[in-house]
């Protein structure tokens, strides 16, 4: 079974990932946004914080800098560092466009906002083979 699932340790996100940002895949999943990359680039998920049965980013905003997040895709996986979490306008589409560096953005509503989005992006944390140095 191929497996696809993020892991956030910080705030205990373990959570299966879908295709698409439907509310009926977020109801029950991680959402993927289909526009964007699943391995290389800009990977965005979305899921909901609050006011469904699976609140997946709840607590996203708690997450600091330098957290780790953890991305599964098939048998392959990477670590992502969180860097920056910000607050967004719901129609500022930059932080889904395709990046140069690997990086993982997620997306999520701000309570009581309905115009903004909350974003948190993670850079992969690079390792030399073999060893578990940061280059």
């Amino acid at each position: 079974v191929n497996e696809w699932r993020i892991k956030i340790p910080a705030i205990n996100v373990d959570a299966e990932i879908c295709e698409g940002v439907t509310n009926n895949v977020i109801a029950k999943h991680v959402g993927h946004f289909c526009e964007s990359s699943k391995w290389n680039g800009n990977v965005a998920l979305a899921a909901h914080n609050r006011g469904y049965k699976v609140n997946y980013f709840q607590n996203i905003k708690q997450l600091q800098k330098g957290d780790e997040i953890r991305y599964v895709h098939d048998k392959f996986e990477k670590i992502y560092e969180v860097e920056k979490c910000r607050i967004i306008k719901d129609t500022d589409w930059k932080y889904l466009e395709d990046t140069e560096d690997n990086r993982l953005t997620l997306i999520t509503c701000v309570e009581n906002e309905p115009e903004y989005r909350r974003c948190v992006q993670g850079i992969e944390k690079k390792w030399k083979e073999g060893k578990n140095e940061k280059i």
